[in-house]
């Protein structure tokens, strides 16, 4: 995870248009962490999503939580996916989203089961803070592992973290090709003009200590 002594999770755009990092800083970044595996052990429990959150978020929590931004939240078991999903609207303070998107990863995702509270402690829970999306004019310039990836056309989207890229070894064209097949077009619909390809940093924490 990017620490820095800023409070805000932005994203702002270099002379070639491609995004910079997202600030987040150590304390805020545990205490999401905290959450997520409160809102995900509520879920499973079948439990008011609000259960735990008392006792998780600080009586003056840091700025940067308050703040909207979008985020992922992603569950493994065993190394294995165990759900992934989350919310890009950035109308909701940070820690509003992440429940929202703890509660989908652990009940929602149209992949997997619902989590079952016996799961709850097997799991490792990451969340990714996404920075504002910004158009990719020229593909070669996408780095894979570093930018996350948005396809549009013809009303379908989809996205990819850019953490898919280092977990699966994938480079630039697997990305794109990738990321058009999950929204339903041909994997070459990236070179479409009518396509718009936009990239996005992220802020990830994760139980299994591997942040960026």
């Amino acid at each position: 995870m990017t620490a820095t002594p800023t409070e805000t999770p932005t994203a702002t755009s270099t002379t070639e248009g491609l995004p910079l990092p997202v600030a987040l800083t150590s304390e805020a970044g545990a205490i999401l962490l905290r959450l997520a595996r409160a809102v995900v052990a509520a879920t499973a429990s079948e439990l008011p999503r609000t259960a735990d959150l008392a006792s998780v978020l600080p009586p003056d929590p840091p700025t940067v939580l308050l703040a909207p931004a979008a985020a992922f939240v992603t569950l493994h078991q065993g190394g294995e996916l165990r759900g992934c999903v989350g919310c890009l609207a950035t109308d909701e303070p940070l820690w509003e989203t992440v429940v929202s998107a703890a509660v989908s990863a652990a009940s929602r995702d149209p992949r997997f089961s619902p989590v079952a509270e016996h799961e709850v402690a097997s799991l490792t829970i990451d969340v990714s803070v996404l920075g504002p999306a910004v158009p990719l004019r020229d593909p070669s310039a996408f780095q894979a592992g570093l930018d996350g990836i948005i396809v549009e056309r013809g009303g379908r989207r989809a996205l990819m973290l850019p953490e898919v890229a280092t977990d699966q070894g994938w480079g630039v064209r697997e990305m794109l090709e990738t990321t058009c097949r999950k929204a339903g077009l041909s994997r070459d619909a990236w070179r479409d003009p009518a396509a718009r390809i936009l990239v996005f940093r992220t802020a990830r924490v994760s139980e299994a200590g591997d942040t960026d």
